[in-house]
């Protein structure tokens, strides 16, 4: 499936891409987030978090690595920044075969033990508060996905 890109303007319009993107996810998918510091993975984050109920403050876990928040589905929001080992054992294969939505900031710094089937999503800075936001669906779960949520 080639790649899908949507430009947005706010950060209310990166929410609300990600909202939508919630309402299709099911129990154990997988979804990296990369983009520059500020590039907009946490407020991504934050609208994932709206579309799957949370009610709950929604932040980066840069401090704690890992943070669940409670709605529909379970959310594992890891932030991966700080790692100094790839290879640090936090259990991280637990969360993606878990019965939520584990979403993971940095992705690429974990790379080796990341599941071969998600959603990675680029965040890329296009200047203000406009972003380009990509998704590559890896596996036939997220392409199906993919086309449930962006037909073309």
């Amino acid at each position: 499936m080639k790649k899908i890109e949507i430009l947005v303007h706010s950060p209310e319009e990166t929410k609300s891409v990600a909202r939508r993107l919630a309402e299709h996810l099911e129990r154990g998918m997988v979804i990296a987030l990369e983009g520059d510091l500020g590039a907009g993975k946490t407020t991504f984050t934050k609208g994932l978090a709206e579309g799957l109920g949370i009610t709950q403050t929604v932040n980066s876990p840069t401090f704690t690595i890992i943070k669940q928040y409670d709605g529909r589905l379970p959310l594992y929001h890891m932030d991966v920044y700080r790692l100094e080992d790839e290879w640090e054992d936090l259990g991280f294969d637990e969360y993606f075969a878990g019965d939520g939505v584990t979403v993971v900031e940095w992705a690429h710094l974990i790379a080796g033990q990341l599941p071969e089937e998600r959603l990675t999503v680029f965040l890329f800075h296009r200047g203000g508060d406009e972003r380009l936001l990509r998704f590559e669906p890896s596996g036939e779960r997220y392409e199906q996905l993919c086309k449930e949520i962006f037909p073309s």
